[in-house]
């Protein structure tokens, strides 16, 4: 028997389980926690996690280390997707437990939604006083549309997701979309946000934006919103996000031109006040991305201080730089 064969074999041995067919049945809904699957199966966590281990050794789950947290995700693509596909395509999951159990996972999402209220009403004032610094989000994002061009786009990354708004953005331009962040506190908005707007093709994992989980020339389209002025070291993000950019892909970034707004330093983390096109278009040189100047979102003019807003538009192209010792 070929190694595929047995792979398959034993796939079908691990889904082949009234409780792992319930637990497949969640996680091609959306990533669940060890603690969540607890509280809709009822079921113990030594049990479940038990469970877990099982349809992740036989490839069929994915496991997502999230700081304490471990979240599970039904395998995306390969054989393993297919052959998921195939099974629950015979499958009535409006009967039975598989309906109790989507009842329960309304629940689990009802409960991520009030933690993300709660995490966003310890920091909504400063949210919306930084909002108020710089051109409105609205028109910012209706020009990355624009710029992104209709698609379809097979697979968009977003680095740095946050609450997820690139991805809730560009969700109905692509296939699939994923975010990744370091955060576990922005993960759990950005999933409560993407649940609350109705998204099913898009994901989020904990990650480095340095050093992502995904494969080299992967995606069509990746987006670096707001991020790099968090960011000791800006040029391995972009060399990263050139890394997983498929051949004719784009890359977006969205960041601040220079200012002079020391408090955004000190009272809001930020590592960097604003960047240089100049800067840029050399970290992107030496990454092999070709990258013209920014489209520029002055503040509004009523401000005394405020930011201008840099949309950056790059692709692969350019000749690798070699970096000096």
């Amino acid at each position: 028997m070929s190694t595929l064969s047995s792979q398959i074999v034993n796939a079908l041995r691990a889904a082949g389980e009234p409780t792992r067919l319930r637990i497949l049945a969640l996680l091609r809904r959306g990533d669940l926690a060890v603690g969540e699957l607890v509280q809709i199966l009822g079921q113990s966590q030594p049990r479940l996690s038990h469970h877990l281990k099982t349809l992740a050794n036989a490839g069929l789950v994915e496991r997502l280390p999230e700081g304490a947290w471990v979240f599970y995700r039904a395998v995306a693509k390969g054989w393993g997707r297919r052959l998921l596909d195939g099974i629950f395509d015979e499958i009535d999951l409006g009967s039975g437990e598989f309906a109790h159990d989507e009842l329960d996972l309304s629940k689990v999402r009802r409960t991520r939604a009030t933690s993300a209220e709660a995490y966003f009403g310890d920091i909504a004032e400063d949210w919306d006083n930084l909002r108020a610094l710089h051109f409105p989000n609205e028109a910012i994002e209706q020009a990355l549309l624009e710029i992104a061009g209709p698609g379809p786009h097979h697979r968009v990354i977003d680095l740095g997701t946050g609450t997820g708004r690139m991805l809730t953005l560009f969700s109905p331009l692509a296939d699939e979309a994923e975010g990744l962040d370091l955060s576990h506190q922005m993960l759990t908005v950005a999933r409560a946000n993407l649940a609350r707007a109705g998204v099913t093709n898009a994901r989020v994992r904990q990650g480095d934006v340095c050093a992502t989980p995904f494969e080299t020339s992967s995606a069509d389209l990746v987006i670096i919103h707001q991020l790099l002025h968090y960011i000791e070291d800006p040029a391995s993000v972009m060399a990263e996000a050139a890394r997983i950019l498929n051949p004719g892909g784009q890359l977006l970034i969205v960041d601040f031109a220079p200012h002079d707004l020391d408090f955004l330093r000190s009272e809001h983390g930020h590592r960097r006040l604003g960047f240089r096109h100049e800067d840029m278009a050399e970290w992107a040189a030496t990454s092999g991305l070709s990258l013209p100047p920014p489209r520029q979102f002055k503040p509004p003019k009523a401000l005394k201080q405020g930011l201008s807003v840099y949309v950056w538009n790059a692709a692969p192209g350019a000749k690798r730089q070699e970096v000096a010792a």
